[in-house]
């Protein structure tokens, strides 16, 4: 397989996946190795909820400090939700959601969440899992690249 047909495949798969390369680059090294390619497939593709929801929570945690800060939540959910032109300070509303999923994930009421209280949401619903944006390819995008790359095992050889 090509580069360029590898890159299309790979787009297809994570075009709703803000954050991939940090989320992917374990060792922070700015480089994706190829053990780090495979083991983020790997989760995208057949991952349990555990490991799921730690590449979520460090998809999430978007300064890499451990937690999830009311800052990170607001800058995400502002990413991912839509305006709507009649609203007068649409920043309002989501603080206003920041605090209600504050009420919903922060167990231990510390004002932002770790990784304990965002595994135990999660685990209650896992709805949350996906809380602050997209970052899992959608059921459809994996099946078209499970097919595309399990198609013909031989095209891989190709120079």
């Amino acid at each position: 397989m090509n580069r360029k047909k590898l890159q299309k495949l790979t787009d297809s798969l994570t075009k709703n996946c803000k954050h991939l390369f940090r989320a992917f680059d374990k060792d922070n090294d700015g480089c994706i190795t190829v053990s780090e390619w495979v083991y983020g497939l790997s989760v995208f593709l057949r991952g349990t909820l555990e490991e799921k929801m730690k590449y979520c929570f460090d998809v999430f945690d978007l300064n890499g400090d451990g937690f999830i800060s009311k800052e990170e939540m607001f800058h995400m959910l502002k990413d991912s939700l839509l305006k709507q032109p009649s609203e007068e300070d649409p920043d309002e509303g989501i603080k206003d959601l920041v605090e209600i999923t504050l009420k919903k994930m922060d167990h231990d009421h510390d004002g932002k969440l770790s990784f304990a209280d965002y595994e135990q949401a999660v685990r209650e619903e896992t709805l949350l899992l996906e809380a602050f944006g997209p970052c899992l390819p959608d059921p459809k995008s994996q099946k078209e690249f499970e097919a595309q790359v399990f198609k013909d095992p031989n095209e891989f050889n190709e120079v």
